[in-house]
């Protein structure tokens, strides 16, 4: 039976909002007049869901300006079109041609061009989600664009976490409270960089899971999933007084392609359980041909003016003349550990942004504001190589990590500016900086030390993959680190499948690693008791590519010791949450020796006087491994770039004692630092007219 709307997931209070919401919108404000359109002059009528028109039906394209008008000269006052004003509620987002290759989009039957923004609440600290969407607003834009990533709200099956940072519910009410209408794109596959696309590992239970496919197995957990989710975001439409004007049906599914019963299930799912606003795809150029679903408008991923005029052809001929949208324009890019940190120049993003617009076309920002990597969160990409997506998800954005705004945001707010028939709100104060004297670790504990007070391990004749390990309700492991332990009576040649990263000790001794290049280790021979160990990092699930379904992390299958497979082995769960430090206890640190032995935690106290502000800690020396700030998991650091400070948010800290954690893995630095800026090979703006607000924490 399916989850009825009424949720009792949903507080009270939060009820109260939903509900009356369009009760009490419908007091403030001039009434909506039907009459007037600010934009364009006249006002248009409802019109029905668009299809998808098959290519042979359709006049050969000729060029952009075939079917896109130039809105150059023209001025958007949409000062009546916003979650606040618009009160008379009935059609929506929808789509109007003329016939004559003049499509556009409607909303409440005005001619209306969406400004969209992608900001993802779960990548930016809830204090922050104000001064983030008031910066969208400020900049010049109508709409705010999130995923929803089912492995943060699902981390165990049955069980959803909607609370804190994961409060969608809020985001989405404050995003309205703003002005900003809202397009949700709730997967259940985001992609979005995010550890296996968004989707929960505990999927990978299943030996013969087919992800992003009609696969029993996988719709079985996505119904459930949508049951409860769509619970929460049906109450949050257009049509029920709410932001949310558009949803987006899975993401790129047209570069996946497995099974194409799969797309239109999951929009039946949605709209089974309430979804009533436009549906949406979006795909690049290699998938967009095959991304479409009957009844569902095609939208576009690009970063150039090129691949615009190339893709609105692809565009023009798998639907029509039906309205353009970019869904994804792509301003910068994302980092991978050892790689370059990625910049596209703030001329280029003008040049383009303008050229979609003046084209006619509809845009969302991908990412206007990137945010941070928390945790073990990140994805990785593996087709020749595996790589691993870096903790900042800056992106080179129109603002920064931590929010700030850059040359990009200022071009941006000028061109909209420039367009908009009213004034644009002034952009809010800088978020503070703040730095501080650098801090030495005192106390210490080495892994050796630490498993004593773990438990009892996992007993198993062979080694059992992360997912798999009978930990967290029986949904296994997600995130973080798994140890492998088992007694060896000979020297040779050590053998096995990693994933992703497995540093290899006899005994204490660390003697190398096992990855995705490296299968093959020689262990020496040591005289007496011997353990083998095997401390193996889950770097990050594949977000992207066709090899979703083989992310299973840890040892897979045999670990062989001259080719014969080693068994009895012993498995401690290392998944570092909040509740993995509470075994910790004052008592069970020791001094810092003048040689630690590694893996270790190290133990620190920032000590903070004034009122905490934003900082970003450098561990110059360090070599690689994970920070946690009173029990805020900061994410993973290493010495290989290009990312060389971890984004420490203000609300995360407070006035006196801090505690400070770092699990280290090779070699510890002197000490910690707090530095004001970021170290990634970006140039920020600072309005020189906000730096007198901002002294007090300077």
């Amino acid at each position: 039976m399916r989850s009825s709307p009424l949720s009792p997931c949903l507080s009270w209070k939060r009820m109260v909002g939903i509900f009356f919401l369009p009760f009490i919108l419908s007091g403030f404000g001039p009434r909506f007049k039907q009459e007037e359109n600010h934009v364009f002059g006249k006002v248009h009528p409802p019109q029905p869901r668009v299809s998808a028109v098959p290519p042979s039906s359709l006049p050969n394209p000729l060029s952009l300006s075939t079917f896109f008008p130039s809105p150059a000269s023209s001025r958007f006052n949409w000062s009546h079109l916003t979650p606040l004003e618009l009160k008379n509620r009935s059609v929506g987002l929808g789509t109007e041609s003329t016939g004559q290759g003049n499509p556009h989009f409607t909303l409440e039957g005005h001619k209306f061009l969406i400004f969209g923004g992608s900001i993802h609440y779960f990548r930016v600290p809830r204090e922050y989600w104000r001064d983030r969407l008031l910066k969208l607003k400020a900049c010049g834009f109508n709409t705010v664009t999130t995923y929803v990533p089912w492995n943060l709200h699902e981390p165990e099956r049955g069980r959803f976490d909607f609370s804190g940072n994961l409060d969608l519910e809020a985001f989405i009410l404050m995003a309205s409270e703003i002005g900003l209408w809202v397009i949700l794109r709730p997967g259940p596959y985001i992609c979005s960089e995010i550890d296996l696309g968004g989707l929960p590992s505990w999927l990978l239970q299943d030996p013969g899971m087919r992800l992003r496919t009609t696969y029993k197995g996988f719709t079985e957990a996505v119904d459930l999933y949508f049951d409860h989710l769509m619970s929460r975001v049906v109450p949050l439409q257009y049509k029920r007084g709410g932001p949310i004007i558009a949803v987006q049906v899975e993401n790129e599914y047209g570069s996946y392609n497995k099974d194409p019963a799969y797309m239109p299930y999951v929009k039946k799912a949605l709209e089974d359980r309430g979804i009533v606003e436009l549906l949406l795809t979006s795909d690049n150029k290699d998938g967009l041909s095959k991304g479409i679903v009957h009844g569902v408008l095609a939208t576009i991923n690009l970063q150039s003016t090129h691949e615009l005029q190339l893709l609105t052809t692809f565009l023009f001929n798998v639907q029509g003349t039906q309205p353009k949208m970019v869904m994804e324009y792509w301003t910068g890019w994302f980092d991978s550990w050892g790689g370059p940190h990625n910049i596209l120049d703030s001329s280029e993003v003008l040049k383009t942004v303008s050229a979609i617009v003046d084209a006619g076309s509809s845009i969302n920002l991908y990412m206007f504001h990137g945010g941070t990597n928390f945790g073990f969160m990140n994805g990785a990409m593996h087709f020749h190589d595996y790589k691993s997506d870096v903790t900042s998800y800056d992106y080179d954005a129109v603002l920064t990590e931590a929010g700030d705004y850059t040359a990009k945001y200022m071009k941006l707010r000028d061109f909209f500016g420039s367009i908009s028939g009213i004034p644009l709100p002034p952009p809010p104060d800088l978020i503070p900086k703040m730095s501080h004297e650098p801090i030495t670790p005192v106390l210490y504990l080495s892994l050796w030390d630490a498993l004593k007070y773990m438990g009892e391990p996992i007993k198993s004749e062979k080694p059992i993959n992360m997912e798999n390990l009978p930990v967290n309700g029986g949904n296994g492991q997600s995130f973080g680190y798994i140890l492998y332990e088992t007694n060896i009576a000979s020297s040779g040649i050590l053998s096995g499948r990693v994933r992703d990263r497995g540093q290899v000790f006899v005994n204490t001794v660390s003697i190398g690693f096992l990855d995705y290049k490296t299968t093959k280790i020689a262990v020496p021979l040591i005289q007496g008791y011997t353990v083998l160990r095997i401390l193996v990092e889950n770097r990050g699930r594949v977000n992207y590519g066709e090899n979703i379904d083989d992310q299973r992390k840890g040892l897979i299958g045999n670990l062989y010791l001259n080719d014969s497979p080693l068994k009895k082995f012993r498995i401690y769960s290392l998944d570092m949450k909040k509740s993995f430090f509470q075994r910790f206890g004052p008592d069970k640190w020791s001094s810092l020796p003048e040689t630690p032995t590694f893996p270790a935690f190290f133990l620190s106290s920032l000590s903070i006087t004034s009122t905490p502000c934003d900082t970003f800690l450098k561990l110059e020396g360090w070599e690689k491994g994970v920070v946690f700030i009173n029990g805020q998991n900061l994410g993973r650091y290493w010495n290989i770039g290009p990312q060389k400070t971890l984004y420490l948010p203000g609300p995360w800290l407070s006035s006196g004692i801090n505690q400070v954690i770092v699990f280290e893995e090779m070699m510890a630095g002197p000490a910690l630092q707090f530095t004001e800026s970021p170290h990634l090979g970006r140039n920020q703006y600072i309005n020189p007219a906000l730096l007198p607000r901002l002294l007090g924490c300077l």
